[in-house]
């Protein structure tokens, strides 16, 4: 039997069970994914019921595949989401989808009582994001559901939820609390006044500063569980782990997430406006960030591009990079005329100026690298003492992406550094030093 270090990684779209040796090196993976439900207002939300049995049936599964032996065990999961428990510790309402829309009457009523929505994202360095700024979601559920909001004894971010499960032990941790959350007064580096006075501070578990939430049973033995990490903070421990110098990491998939372990400046109103935010280190450093919905461009921009041009809808993965034709369709009007809303101005593109799939596609992620160029900028406070940046996900192997981006940033080392099962191997670097 493999001694080994096991992960249960959810994500937003596939639910993973991964499996480490003390190498840190992937020895089994196992994946599924499940059709969203509805919640109690009719919004898709993901099956905490049907979540939840998976992870249990795959741990009592695990413990009869005696080709490993699980010496500890942890969790990542997607942010900015809760499950609210009564004191039987059964969750009492949905999974509520981050994407779910805040209703005005109660933003505006949070807002007249704790400050506009720019100086309340300049404490938190969490710009206005309705659920996603999930503490704002416990806000909602007291005023909209005051009936569900009674029958909360403990809210736990959802990666603390998954460690309770194995452990029956309450906690919270910094990567949840730093999420974009709204709930961290990062100047005063505790929760912001509104967790206080309406009171949802009772509702929360103590923080953890140990990363470790008690132990379970594994074939008869005890093994220590993880507290549980937020998935865009794991993803950064590998990288922290193995650098000296100063880096960041563009996270490329749906969002491209630039992040900066290393920045030294406070959030300014522009850099909130143009969807910067904040994360926290496993270890509480905060960490500066920001965003840009390049993977969801990309695909609605390649389907429309296929259509036009009557292509494979995957067409796209066979253009290969040519500076001609960059220098070609530079000064073309943009593709992507607003980076916040792209779709509002595409059918007033002219997509008859260019002559081929190939013209249009290097156009597409010309424009999506400018503004990539900008998010990069916000989060590496222009570049400060940054000497290499890695790109990872799907676009890393993207050699249009790639080659524009290294045109674009001469000074720094740009390196496709894609890492199998990041954000499962950084909660497995946590629980090393917890091994017997």
């Amino acid at each position: 039997m493999t001694p080994c270090i096991a992960v249960f990684d959810i994500g937003k779209t596939n639910k993973k069970l991964v499996l480490f040796d003390y190498d840190l090196k992937l020895i089994y993976e196992e994946q599924t994914t499940f059709e969203e439900i509805k919640d109690d207002e009719g919004f898709p939300c993901d099956d905490l019921h049907a979540l939840t049995q998976w992870m249990l049936e795959t741990w009592a599964k695990l413990e009869k595949n005696l080709n490993f032996d699980v010496k500890a065990l942890n969790f990542t999961t997607y942010g900015a989401s809760f499950v609210h428990i009564n004191e039987l510790g059964v969750p009492v309402c949905a999974l509520y989808n981050y994407l779910k829309p805040m209703p005005k009457d109660i933003e505006d009523k949070f807002h007249h009582k704790y400050g506009s929505k720019m100086d309340f994202a300049i404490q938190t360095a969490s710009p206005s994001l309705g659920m996603l700024n999930s503490g704002l979601q416990i806000y909602w559920l007291k005023y909209a559901h005051p009936t569900l909001f009674s029958k909360i004894k403990y809210s736990l971010h959802f990666p603390q939820f998954c460690s309770y499960l194995f452990t029956k032990n309450l906690a919270t941790e910094f990567t949840s609390i730093g999420c974009h959350t709204g709930m961290w007064d990062m100047k005063k580096k505790d929760y912001h006044p509104f967790i206080i006075h309406e009171n949802i501070a009772q509702l929360l578990p103590p923080i953890k500063h140990e990363h470790i939430n008690g132990s379970t049973q594994f074939r008869n033995q005890s093994i220590p569980v993880g507290t549980g990490l937020h998935d865009s903070s794991a993803a950064l421990i590998p990288y922290l782990s193995s650098n000296t110098e100063k880096f960041i990491l563009l996270s490329t998939g749906t969002w491209c997430i630039t992040i900066n372990p290393f920045a030294t400046q406070t959030f300014t109103q522009g850099e909130l406006i143009n969807d910067a935010l904040n994360y926290m280190t496993f270890e509480g450093k905060q960490v500066k960030a920001s965003r840009l919905f390049s993977g969801n461009f990309h695909e609605n921009y390649t389907k429309r591009l296929s259509s036009h041009f009557f292509k494979a809808k995957d067409f796209y993965k066979s253009v290969v990079y040519k500076p001609e034709i960059v220098a070609e369709v530079t000064d073309f009007p943009m593709l992507l005329q607003d980076r916040f809303n792209p779709d509002e101005y595409f059918d007033a593109t002219d997509l008859d100026n260019y002559k081929s799939y190939e013209q249009a596609y290097h156009k597409l992620i010309l424009d999506m690298v400018d503004y990539q160029i900008d998010a990069i900028m916000i989060a590496s406070e222009n570049l400060a003492g940054i000497k290499i940046m890695y790109v990872d996900g799907g676009f890393s192997k993207n050699p249009i992406f790639m080659a524009l981006l290294k045109q674009k940033l001469p000074l720094i080392q740009v390196l496709a550094h894609d890492i199998a099962q990041g954000t499962s191997l950084g909660g497995a670097m946590v629980m090393q030093k917890y091994l017997s």
